[in-house]
């Protein structure tokens, strides 16, 4: 096997994985998908959460329990070819590379946001550029800039955790916890969370970079996931207190408000860099795990076989990392943030319930089948409780990359009887 083809370097640990995941989940969710799920959901977003955490959760297991019997580029593309067959895996990774792209164009945006609101498309495109410059230079580069970012994020959190509940305009009434908006709100809310908690995927996805991943991954996936639980518990609360759940759901940027609101304003702007730094690193994470998944469905002629090139000397996928980052590019110039996080939602719930149908065949037993079992009902509800723009576009999305197997298929069966 020439330099170009050949497998990824093992250079990371336990501590790096769970960085990785939590660069992903952080970013998304504290700044991107809150206000959306507080509009849906009203007084009944701390339930929202509760759910996507619960479905997030039974993913997290069957997820872990996968990776470390196929420790390869790709997760559940891989998990869904080995265990239900090549279409299901497939579907799976073209959902998540689909629904991933969408993820960073809507993460880019975010940065363009905080950064400077009037050149949103313009810092986003800048932002996209620089972090596949840094993706391309190897995953250890990538693995240390995004502990840096992580530190700064978590930091900016707790201190607005900490301003928001010691300040007068913090009322706990404002979290009572009644579904104002209803059992849809509350399970749309969740379908829109989700997109927050899915950044432990990246763990997955890096399976093939990981240094014993038997051990490794089972480990890093659960505890990035409890990390961000909590985390988000304690935001979402802080940020309820003083906005309140109308506040909330209407709010632009949510964590800035909540300080101002809370008699902070001198805060507001360490909160926009705070915001701005956590979109990075989530986008810096989700271009490495939408590279490897398209690295292993062009090593199966999925996607051109010219993208599983690997980098004789930095060890990564750099064809595919540039046509990730070309598209996301040209994404993050044209796309609306909102719209992106629904859509991204539904590729990646999709994604996550063939992971759980994996999962189910690894064990026969009714107990080790409870996990998947409630993660695969729980993706589908979450799937089609999301808003109805989103759960068309997502459809749409899953159809067209069926039609494109079926008539590659077609094609390699026409030139195998010639």
């Amino acid at each position: 096997m020439t330099a170009s083809t050949s497998g990824l370097r093992r250079t990371l640990g336990v501590g790096d994985a769970v960085v990785v995941g939590l660069g992903s989940m952080v970013g998304a969710g504290i700044f991107a998908a809150l206000a959306p799920a507080a509009h849906a959901a009203g007084s009944g977003l701390l339930l929202g959460l509760a759910v996507a955490a619960v479905v997030a959760y039974c993913n997290a297991m069957s997820s872990a329990r996968l990776a470390a019997l196929y420790p390869a580029s790709g997760g559940t593309y891989v998990y869904g070819r080995e265990r239900l067959g090549e279409f299901w895996g497939y579907l799976a990774g073209w959902s998540f590379v689909v629904g991933k792209t969408a993820s960073c164009a809507a993460m880019a945006l975010t940065v363009g946001t905080y950064v400077w609101p009037g050149q949103a498309h313009a810092v986003a495109v800048a932002a996209v550029v620089a972090l596949t410059a840094v993706n391309y230079g190897g995953v250890q580069k990538s693995a240390w800039l995004t502990r840096v970012i992580v530190a700064v994020v978590l930091a900016v959190l707790a201190a607005t955790v900490v301003g928001c509940l010691v300040s007068g305009e913090a009322d706990a009434g404002r979290l009572d916890i009644g579904a104002s908006g209803g059992a849809g709100g509350v399970l749309q809310a969740a379908g829109l969370l989700f997109f927050a908690f899915a950044g432990y995927a990246r763990i997955a996805t890096l399976g093939e970079e990981v240094r014993d991943p038997a051990r490794t991954i089972p480990r890093a996936i659960p505890l990035a996931l409890g990390i961000a639980l909590v985390v988000y518990a304690g935001v979402a609360v802080a940020v309820l207190s003083v906005l309140g759940s109308d506040g909330l759901g209407d709010a632009t940027a949510p964590l800035a408000d909540a300080v101002r609101a809370a008699g902070m304003p001198w805060l507001g702007p360490v909160v926009r860099v705070g915001a701005a730094v956590a979109a990075l690193g989530s986008l810096l994470a989700l271009i490495l795990g939408v590279s490897r998944t398209t690295l292993a469905m062009a090593r199966d002629r999925h996607l051109p076989g010219a993208l599983a090139a690997v980098h004789p000397r930095f060890q990564v996928p750099h064809r595919a990392e540039l046509a990730v980052g070309a598209v996301v590019t040209v994404l993050a110039a044209t796309v609306d943030v909102r719209g992106a996080i629904g859509f991204s939602s539904f590729g990646v719930l999709a994604y996550y319930a063939v992971a759980n149908a994996s999962a189910w065949t690894l064990d026969s037993a009714l107990r080790a089948r409870l996990v998947p079992v409630v993660g695969l009902l729980g993706c589908a509800v979450l799937a089609f409780s999301l808003p109805g723009i989103s759960m068309v576009a997502g459809a749409g999305v899953l159809v067209v990359g069926a039609i494109a197997y079926g008539v590659r298929r077609g094609v390699r069966a026409r030139a195998g009887r010639g």
